[in-house]
């Protein structure tokens, strides 16, 4: 039996991945956990009870497995994804490096998975957890009523800049508790994030934040379209997690009742709304589950044919890990 490769094991992505592995039945004789330049002797969890050990990706025969998830930067898949590919095995990129190219897909599982087989070069990407956030719970809507533009603002976490944000969050709070100065703990975020709220995601690229840009770029190649999409991004202090507000303005008139039903059918998504107190889900709530969960889902008047909603999910567990590990099961079953 071919192997499921894993590379970038030691960042939060490709440790959510073999977990995926290990809970979904996957060993570790199963499995190659890869990484550059890896220390002798080096490994890692795999689910809650074994360790795996950790290849030099450098060494590793691609022809040795049947899947191949990229978990790593973009440097390194551009360096090696693709001769994964020419020895015949799948490829799942998940760091971006190939949204250029046409001949690449950009998946969300449940959306469009159907688009892996227009995988001329045996290489589909994964987007970013924001963007199959936004994307799953709107796709029965999208194909009832036409979406053609979408208001998003996201709340974002500081795990996408993985343990060293996590860490400084973690610092500083600790600090301004103990009433110690900041200034040595304030090196991956352009603010203070700790009891702040910081109005950039990633670097400026132009006026828009990469992940903005990611989001209406993103959403886009997944759709196929030129769906309007403008997109606010901020980081919030908290550990792990993703929330986001969504606008969506259609072509046809919208019931909104319809499209509580609709996400209510859709798999991977949880909808639970209630107009009292606490009726609603937050970041704390979500932490570890696999699904995206809506709240808050009514009318917009402001528009024609509009509605919102708000939805929370972990960002690891089900956003590109997630993502990643469902396209996989679907590639592999396609076999």
């Amino acid at each position: 039996m071919k192997k499921i490769a894993v590379i970038g094991v030691t960042e939060s992505v490709g440790r959510e991945i073999l977990a995926f592995l290990a809970d979904g039945g996957y060993r570790p004789s199963d499995t190659a956990a890869l990484e550059t330049k890896v220390p002798l002797g080096t490994q890692v969890s795999f689910g809650e009870e074994e360790d795996i050990d950790v290849g030099n990706l450098e060494d590793f025969d691609f022809a040795e497995a049947e899947i191949a998830i990229f978990a790593a930067s973009e440097e390194i898949s551009r360096r090696y994804a693709a001769k994964a590919a020419a020895k015949g095995c799948k490829v799942i990129d998940c760091s971006g490096a190939f949204f250029a190219d046409a001949e690449v897909p950009m998946i969300v599982a449940g959306v469009n998975d159907d688009r892996l087989s227009a995988a001329a070069k045996n290489i589909v990407g994964v987007p970013s957890a924001a963007v199959a956030q936004i994307l799953l719970p709107l796709k029965a809507a999208d194909e009832a009523y036409g979406i053609k533009r979408l208001i998003v603002s996201t709340y974002t976490s500081t795990s996408v800049y993985g343990k060293e944000g996590m860490d400084e969050l973690f610092n500083q709070t600790r600090k301004i508790f103990m009433n110690e100065s900041l200034a040595d703990n304030q090196k991956v975020f352009e603010k203070q994030i700790a009891f702040n709220v910081i109005p950039q995601v990633e670097e400026f690229i132009g006026e828009e934040t990469r992940l903005e840009w990611q989001i209406n770029a993103e959403t886009k190649k997944v759709l196929g379209r030129d769906v309007k999409v403008h997109a606010n991004c901020a980081f919030i202090p908290a550990f792990i997690g993703n929330a986001v507000y969504v606008n969506a303005e259609c072509e046809k008139e919208v019931d909104v009742d319809e499209v509580r039903k609709l996400m209510k059918q859709t798999e991977g998504v949880i909808v639970f709304d209630k107009n009292v107190k606490g009726g609603y889900v937050t970041l704390n709530d979500v932490q570890g589950e696999i699904e995206v969960y809506v709240s808050r889902l009514r009318q917009d008047a402001s528009v024609e044919n509009g509605f919102s909603f708000w939805s929370a999910a972990d960002n690891l567990r089900f956003g590109v890990a997630g993502n990643a590990y469902k396209i996989m099961r679907k590639w592999l079953g396609m076999s």
